[in-house]
């Protein structure tokens, strides 16, 4: 299990595509399906709002490895 900050430039960053920034997903079609299936978790709970907006300090768990989500 790995733990990654991801930095985004912008207040706050939808769950599709923060799953395409940080490398889980290659598509916002991937990113969707992998929702769709209960696949992510968002702050440790299972998460199916694929537009769900992430604010610095979130943590995003998928296959295993956490990615949180930072501000410069």
């Amino acid at each position: 299990m790995k733990r990654e900050k991801i930095i985004i430039t912008t207040p706050f960053i939808k769950l599709d595509s923060f799953l395409k920034l940080c490398g889980a997903a290659d598509t916002g079609g991937t990113a969707k399906i992998m929702v769709l299936e209960s696949l992510v978790k968002v702050d440790g709970e299972l998460c199916s709002m694929r537009g769900k907006k992430l604010y610095p300090g979130a943590v995003v768990s998928v296959y295993g490895d956490d990615y949180e989500v930072s501000s410069p």
